[in-house]
């Protein structure tokens, strides 16, 4: 029963919708598989670096003016949480790295963000259409896929993570 309250509770905060799948997509329920992340500050990374805390993804682009609105509040989520209750970064999907990285510069994002390169992560994640979330367990399972921009700063959304998480937020 507790299932199926959250799933409700997180469908109707998050606006969770299903779509078709891309090629070779992890699905809710599935495990994230290794991939190399490589970072707009240099470092690469895979995912398997982050287990161990939940995990925020969210996948987005320059180009893209839903995925620009919903980065500041993604920017203050990971000011307060980041790192300690759970991770947060972001996948560009940017054809031009360098656009992708001046928006980085210019929004004064701190969050670790990484380009997806020959379609590989954003094929994995879902990415058919962006901005794109992907609620992720410490065990790197995916939790929820959450399309569109939010409020990711919210205290309702807070409080849903929270619940998708297992974990207990302080707004």
């Amino acid at each position: 029963m507790r299932a199926s309250l959250l799933a409700f509770f997180l469908a109707s905060v998050l606006s969770t919708t299903a779509f078709a799948a891309t090629p070779g997509e992890v699905r809710i329920g599935s495990y994230l598989r290794e991939a190399t992340l490589n970072g707009f500050n240099g470092k690469t990374n895979t995912f398997s670096d982050f287990k161990g805390k939940p995990l925020i993804i969210n996948v987005w682009a320059s180009w893209c003016g839903p995925c620009r609105t919903e980065m500041a509040s993604l920017e203050r989520l990971a000011q307060r949480y980041n790192g300690k209750e759970f991770n947060v970064i972001g996948v560009s999907t940017d054809d031009y790295p360098h656009l992708a990285a001046a928006f980085i510069r210019q929004t004064g994002i701190t969050f670790d963000n990484f380009l997806d390169s020959k379609l590989l992560l954003e094929n994995m994640l879902g990415a058919n259409r962006i901005p794109l979330t992907l609620l992720v367990g410490p065990d790197g399972r995916v939790l929820e896929k959450v399309r569109g921009a939010r409020e990711w700063d919210s205290p309702k959304i807070i409080d849903a993570l929270g619940q998708a998480f297992l974990i207990e937020l302080k707004h």
